[in-house]
């Protein structure tokens, strides 16, 4: 139980909100950038249209009889849902229901030509192979000089910032790719991450387990993080939690995490060499790779499933990433900004730390004079824009 009660779940039903925005613009964007990307069939052509006219003058129907997971989606409250508007019901639920859709309307989970083909796939691979990505990587020969700790701050603050590189974010924003980043953190509990590590170096329970969000740019300082956490012994065990399937565009998958680790391995300076350390990792076990099917439920962390609770309750620290793992690890709700991160997050089976850059309403953990401060120089932008970061870690 939570300390306080979250407020009511966030919908999509209010006029000019965020939300409703993402149901309204964002989703028949992404419909359209998956249409020309492949060159689907027909029948492909009406599945998708009919998706599109159903998220916007339609309702939420139920998966065919014959879906692989249709006792799970009941039992995630597919159910309570069918029939009622997209714009009112959980905004948490309808954005991954309208993928789990999208997916069957690409054909993804078969039978036919189309199966397991990850109708995202080319918007991950033009980032992963891009100029800017190649920069980022060149980048990291200027850090062979720094200490283990200046390097692991600057690793940290990578993987944090990283998650600017999110392409769902980006198809709603054209303005998103050429702005600049605030390097400002509203909440930075970094040192105290680097203390809780150092205090498990000679205790039980080294396993990290690193919740990734999304793939291409924003994986690969994941990847890179953990490799600085494994070599510098902070961990015995670091095991990466992925989607299960292609989700929200940019989500990562255990696909991209070996296009990720293709790409580090055939970079070349200090990139390749943690790529080699990452690909041996994998072999030796150091590095696991997870994909639990909670990982893509529309609901939030805790209701997450004994086995996944156990898991976490043995690591040594669970680090939650980017903006939809903060909404379910605190709850898809419009919570007061200066609530308590601890408080909310109080069910969590383990120490855990968000790093999130903000894209959603979606916050706790603030003092009073950060928030109106923000709100002061800038509305409620701040908390949408993705130019704010933090750090945030209950032990």
């Amino acid at each position: 139980m939570r300390p306080h009660p979250a407020p009511p779940v966030i919908l999509g039903n209010e006029p000019g909100s965020f939300p409703r925005s993402v149901l309204a613009e964002r989703h028949p964007a992404i419909i359209r950038q998956v249409r020309d990307a492949f060159p689907y069939g027909p029948g492909t052509h009406r599945a998708l249209d009919a998706l599109a006219d159903s998220c916007a003058r339609g309702v939420v129907e139920p998966l065919p009889d014959d879906a692989h997971d249709r006792g799970r989606w009941r039992d995630w409250g597919l159910d309570d849902h069918v029939g009622r508007s997209w714009f009112d019901v959980p905004w948490l639920w309808s954005e991954s229901y309208f993928y789990r859709r999208l997916l069957d309307a690409v054909g993804y989970f078969g039978p036919g030509p189309w199966a397991g083909i990850d109708p995202f796939r080319p918007f991950k691979l033009a980032e992963l192979e891009g100029a800017d990505t190649d920069r980022e990587l060149t980048a990291l020969d200027a850090l062979a000089d720094r200490t283990a700790g200046e390097r692991g701050r600057a690793l940290l603050h990578g993987s944090l910032w990283g998650n600017r590189a999110d392409l769902g974010f980006r198809l709603s924003d054209g303005e998103a790719e050429g702005r600049a980043a605030v390097p400002g953190l509203v909440a930075d509990d970094g040192e105290e991450l680097w203390s809780l590590l150092d205090a498990t170096r000679a205790g039980a329970g080294r396993t990290v387990c690193l919740v990734a969000d999304n793939a291409g740019r924003e994986l690969i300082p994941d990847l890179l993080l953990a490799a600085h956490l494994l070599e510098h012994k902070r961990c015995d065990r670091v095991v990466l939690h992925v989607k299960p399937y292609p989700y929200y565009v940019s989500d990562a998958t255990t696909a991209d995490v070996v296009d990720a680790l293709r790409r580090l391995t055939g970079a070349s300076g200090a990139a390749a060499g943690h790529g080699r350390r990452l690909w041996a990792a994998m072999a030796d076990g150091a590095l696991t790779v997870r994909a639990h099917p909670f990982s893509a439920a529309p609901l939030p962390f805790a209701r997450m499933p004994d086995d996944l609770r156990a898991e976490f309750a043995q690591a040594a620290l669970t680090i939650v990433k980017g903006d939809l793992n903060y909404r379910r690890l605190v709850g898809d709700s419009r919570w007061e900004p200066t609530t308590p991160f601890a408080d909310v997050t109080a069910y969590f089976p383990g120490p855990v730390v968000a790093l999130r850059t903000l894209k959603s309403e979606v916050i706790t953990g603030l003092d009073a004079a950060t928030e109106a401060a923000l709100t002061t120089a800038e509305g409620e932008g701040w908390r949408t824009g993705g130019t704010h970061a933090l750090i945030q870690l209950r032990t």
